[in-house]
């Protein structure tokens, strides 16, 4: 395993397709649960969670120790996203070691998905993993930016985009799984999504408005807040999925706002 420094950008684009980045100190496959740090042993109480995560765990799977906390479950990943079938191009706004992206692109379901990772390490984690899985490669494009950071330029400055990262967003549906931090998210009954960090409500829906967009949310979210962004005549559906028996996410399926005179 490698600390290399990952590839340079070296072209005219702001942003481009990642290229295949190495596996550092920070990607780890842990083997045993006396590995595994006592944070997320306090978080995912026993070894076997890795399976549930990922049924290939075994065979090679990298996660960074963050990354553990925001892996969405594989059963739960494969049920997600079944949405209009005139979209078939995602974009995995949060793709982390690649769970969702995964899961995503084995379904069949998307001709592309754009699966965006800001952390080098766990993007090489995602890669391999996605790898390991046997993901078509012309299914997926990765992409080490920040989400926000790609949308703004996707919508207002497209030609700084190397053209294998842009998409015709009439046809793209947003999948955001965010951190899930702040207080309360534990905690309370109704967690209050305007205090989720480090981006709350308002500023993922401001930030996906003009695309269908599927919210990867805390069981517990306040489900008042989530209907008062379907636009007018619309409505949001929002899904509890479960896995033995206990809600894991609440997921919400938002229309997009269309523009004024669309």
């Amino acid at each position: 395993m490698s600390s290399a420094k990952v590839p340079e950008i070296a072209t005219g684009y702001a942003l481009e397709p990642a290229d295949k980045f190495p596996l550092t100190d920070e990607c780890k496959h842990y083997e045993g649960r006396h590995q595994v740090p006592w944070d997320i042993q306090k978080s995912k109480p026993a070894h076997h969670t890795a399976y549930s995560i990922f049924s290939w765990y075994d065979e090679g799977v990298y996660l960074t120790d963050d990354a553990w906390f925001g892996v969405t479950p594989e059963p739960v990943a494969k049920e997600m996203c079944a949405t209009d079938a005139s979209r078939d191009t995602l974009i995995d706004a949060f793709a982390g070691a690649g769970g969702n992206t995964i899961a995503f692109a084995l379904t069949g379901r998307w001709k592309r998905i754009i699966a965006i990772e800001r952390d080098a390490s766990t993007l090489a984690c995602g890669q391999n993993n996605a790898e390991l899985y046997e993901v078509d490669p012309s299914i997926v494009t990765w992409i080490h930016a920040d989400s926000f950071q790609y949308l703004e330029l996707l919508h207002n400055r497209p030609e700084e985009l190397h053209p294998d990262a842009r998409v015709d967003v009439s046809k793209t549906v947003v999948f955001s799984s965010p951190p899930w931090g702040g207080p309360g998210y534990r905690t309370d009954e109704v967690f209050d999504l305007s205090n989720m960090q480090p981006y709350n409500l308002d500023m993922l829906h401001s930030a996906y408005s003009s695309m269908d967009h599927v919210l990867y949310l805390p069981r517990t979210s306040d489900i008042r807040q989530i209907a008062k962004l379907a636009p007018e005549d619309r409505k949001v559906d929002a899904v509890q999925y479960c896995m033995e028996g206990a809600s894991k996410a609440l997921v919400a399926y938002i229309p997009r706002c269309k523009a004024r005179g669309s």
